[in-house]
């Protein structure tokens, strides 16, 4: 039997098939598009590798898409039909997989927290738990854990700078902004070509106005993402957040052309419908509009894309940003299917099926209400979950556009009350007083008494 990289065990008596997957792994750590190649490679080597095959199911629920749950399910199957050989680690391995599969994502995290328990250097199941955890809106959680873990790792192991990365950006959405910068700074002295890294601290200086500090961040480290899948685009997002927050529109217009919705990159091309790359647009373009920016014909491929999605929930922070592209392209038919397909899916007992429900569905008849001009039933759709909107995932940043929606209607609705109810919220929780950030200073400016 082999192991790993970090010395775990792994299922599989070829060379050739443990050093392919542990460079799938790698890559997939490092956000690089030749993880699947290399996992590929490695199945390939030996066909009843167990974790190959879970790691490939993975792969495809990492997607957040509807059409790949199939495969994911295909894959697990796989892993199932040979889990004679697994050991105890992998048969876990197999179970997690299982219950995500399923919808039960509660479990999935419980089964990845005992893995790294009893395995602090199972990096599979640790950052799969990271970003799990995130996209559930809970940075407690991704605090606790980081901070479990991080005293068994050390800078030899493979993997070290990922561990700092993940550090840094559970204590940024924690607020500990001192601990999360250091540790972010540390990750790209070990690998300049860390893209978590990179991001992490690019939000510590998005959450201190440190805007100047940010593009310079940024630009110095581009010529480092060679290889980089997605998550490249949303760095160029970052660096359109720190423009915008100085007007610089056209330059926020030049970056989401160019960067992170650059329709010729064959990277967009291949994924033209990654929730990531969604989000990035959709908050965009709202933000600018908001900003009296004309942003011409670029709502309509975004919404032709979310046309295609309707009845696809698995990315609960997405929804509301499908419907900010139908509305805005006046797709009324499309966003009352949309509404009625999450109706539908809202009835399943699922972990998203119950955030659907709760949250995503009255935020998309917000956005929907925002862009017909009925502000006041977009206040009121918005309201009650105005403390709860965090649990469909994203970052401060991310959350940020939700938070401007609101904003928005209780501005066009004359709702003094809910204006000052979010004003209070963001002035709270974000170092950047609402007058000097972009989206909140007029508010401020009418309600400062």
């Amino acid at each position: 039997m082999h192991r790993d990289l970090h010395g775990l065990p792994l299922s599989s008596d070829s060379t050739e098939a443990v050093d392919a997957f542990d460079r799938a792994v790698m890559a997939y750590l490092k956000y690089r598009t030749d993880a699947g190649r290399h996992l590929a490679v490695a199945l390939k080597a030996d066909p009843e590798f167990v974790l190959g095959h879970v790691l490939r199911g993975y792969f495809n629920m990492l997607a957040y898409n509807k059409a790949n749950v199939a495969g994911a399910a295909e894959a697990l199957a796989e892993a199932r039909k040979h889990a004679k050989r697994a050991n105890n680690r992998e048969a876990a391995h197999i179970e997690a997989l299982a219950k995500w599969v399923e919808g039960d994502l509660e479990r999935m995290l419980d089964i990845w927290e005992e893995i790294f328990a009893r395995d602090p250097h199972d990096v599979l199941a640790f950052r799969l738990h990271h970003f799990n955890a995130f996209w559930l809106g809970r940075p407690d959680v991704m605090q606790v854990e980081v901070e479990r873990v991080f005293p068994h790792w050390t800078s030899d192991l493979p993997g070290w700078g990922m561990m700092l990365s993940c550090r840094c950006f559970a204590h940024e959405e924690a607020g500990n902004y001192t601990l999360a910068e250091g540790a972010g700074r540390m990750a790209i002295d070990v690998d300049p070509g860390d893209l978590w890294g990179a991001h992490a601290v690019a939000h510590v200086l998005e959450m201190q106005g440190r805007r100047g500090e940010g593009i310079d961040w940024l630009r110095r480290l581009e010529p480092h993402w060679e290889g980089a899948n997605n998550l490249k685009h949303h760095l160029y997002w970052h660096r359109a957040m720190y423009h915008l927050e100085r007007r610089e529109f056209d330059e926020v217009l030049k970056l989401y052309d160019k960067g992170f919705r650059d329709m010729s990159s064959p990277l967009t091309q291949a994924m033209p419908d990654m929730y990531i790359d969604v989000q990035n647009a959709a908050s965009m373009l709202f933000r600018l509009e908001r900003n009296g920016v004309n942003v011409g014909e670029r709502w309509v491929e975004l919404a032709d894309k979310a046309e295609a999605r309707i009845g696809d929930c698995l990315s609960a922070f997405t929804l509301p940003h499908w419907m900010m592209a139908l509305s805005a392209t006046g797709r009324t038919a499309a966003a009352n299917r949309m509404i009625e397909a999450m109706r539908g899916f809202s009835r399943g007992n699922g972990t998203v099926e119950r955030l659907v429900g709760r949250i995503a569905l009255p935020l998309c008849e917000a956005v929907l209400a925002n862009r017909q001009g009925r502000h006041a039933d977009a206040v009121k759709l918005v309201r009650p979950i105005v403390g709860e909107m965090y649990l469909l995932g994203g970052s401060h940043a991310q959350q940020d556009v939700l938070e401007q929606l609101f904003l928005d209607s209780a501005l066009k609705a004359d709702s003094a009350g809910d204006a000052r109810l979010m004003l209070e919220r963001v002035a709270g929780r974000h170092p950047v007083a609402p007058a000097r950030r972009v989206g909140y200073a007029e508010a401020a400016a009418r309600y400062s008494h």
